[in-house]
């Protein structure tokens, strides 16, 4: 089942859609409720809604198959080429793009362009050949091969097999692991053209023959150790890692389903805050995210980032993202960001919002300074950052 083969139903980012009773049927409203409740506000056709469907997605972008007949495709509200920028810096990408490329027009090419740089890498890679390890072993052999168990070989003298503990080299390690899950997972995605599909399909069985498929979950792809033989791989796991953290399960069971492809926006929005601000701090500051907080012996809480001075090792600042846009800061987030600041013993606490307030938060809570400050995403992303930095540190951003 493709998705341009079923009846879209179409949405956009936190605003209310409305659909003609007879549009979307009672059993697919029912999937949506049972299924989706987490990313999708629905309502039944009722009087107060005048006998119509109301629905709306709680910050989550993407494609989630419903029946074969019908999936739900949520647009973001940022442009689609601020969005692949905010990937591009969440994920550490860093991927260059001949000049003149086609510019992504949708979410799905997006994806596809992603799932096809992936494909390619991987075939390159694999024409290269694939990174292999040595990994240990233990098996009762008819030959010595490694280091033979004594306590074993006396214990049962009779055994003609000795059993041995060896290394062997292979390629089936976690390292290419990764891989073949992360394209089998764009192959049941359902995405992707089929100019992309068979690529995919052909860097998968490229991998299939030395590689056991096994599940695994986007925290595999961060930390890992790399160096000269399998630099390349820090690549390809960055790309991994926005496939499975944003590839959800199946509703339903069966390889024939389709997987729901969903973005956490706010999550999403919070990542690439603080890439950038790793990127584009000026020197003698240094970002941190998340940040673990301790309360007292039972409660602890992370905050999205905090900025240090290099040399005193101080907290400068404590910042939280908020992917919404109210007219005013709530009182909820206010409170949080200065329980923060306190934890820290710093007098600098930001929120941050995509978009400006109508009336812009700047008080003394105590000795703390409670500001909310505008990265927008709305204009270019650099500029945008820019503009940030310049609002956050206006005395340390005349190298711009």
């Amino acid at each position: 089942m493709k998705p341009e083969s079923s009846r879209p139903i179409e949405l956009t980012e936190y605003q209310l859609a409305t659909f003609e009773q007879d549009f979307i049927p009672e059993s697919v409203g029912d999937k949506i409720y049972m299924n989706y409740a987490k990313e999708i506000e629905i309502e039944f056709p009722n009087r107060k809604t005048k006998y119509q469907w109301h629905l709306k997605s709680k910050g989550r972008v993407g494609n989630i198959p419903i029946t074969p007949e019908f999936h739900i495709a949520i647009r973001p509200k940022v442009s689609i080429n601020n969005l692949f920028g905010m990937i591009d810096y969440a994920y550490n990408l860093k991927i260059k793009f001949p000049q003149g490329s086609i510019q992504c027009q949708s979410l799905q090419e997006s994806y596809e362009r992603l799932a096809n740089i992936l494909a390619q890498k991987i075939l390159e890679r694999c024409r290269k050949g694939l990174y292999r390890d040595y990994l240990s072993k233990t098996e009762r052999l008819a030959y010595i091969r490694g280091r033979v168990d004594l306590r074993s070989a006396l214990q049962k003298p009779w055994e003609v097999k000795l059993k041995c503990h060896y290394n062997e080299q292979t390629g089936d390690i976690e390292d290419n692991q990764i891989l073949a899950w992360t394209l089998f997972i764009i192959c049941r995605s359902g995405l992707c053209r089929e100019s992309v599909s068979s690529t995919v399909r052909k860097a998968f069985h490229a991998l299939q023959g030395c590689v056991t498929l096994k599940p695994f979950k986007s925290e595999a792809c961060i930390d890992r150790n790399y160096h000269r033989l399998n630099q390349d791989y820090q690549i390809l796991h960055a790309l991994c890692r926005f496939f499975l953290d944003n590839t959800g399960p199946s509703h339903e069971t069966g390889d024939r389903e389709m997987l729901p492809f969903l973005i956490d926006m706010a999550k999403l929005y919070e990542q690439f805050v603080a890439e950038w601000l790793k990127a584009n701090t000026p020197k003698g500051f240094e970002v941190e995210s998340p940040y673990p907080v301790k309360y007292d012996k039972d409660y602890f809480d992370e905050i999205d980032l905090i900025i240090r001075d290099i040399e005193t090792n101080e907290i400068l600042y404590v910042l939280d993202t908020k992917y919404k846009a109210p007219d005013r800061v709530g009182s909820d987030d206010r409170h949080q960001i200065v329980a923060y600041a306190n934890a820290l013993n710093c007098q600098n606490a930001i929120l941050i919002y995509p978009q400006d307030l109508t009336t812009r938060l700047d008080i003394k809570h105590g000795a703390i300074r409670v500001r909310s400050l505008t990265f927008s995403l709305d204009s270019d992303l650099n500029e945008a950052g820019k503009t940030f930095l310049t609002s956050l540190l206006p005395s340390t951003v005349s190298y711009w």
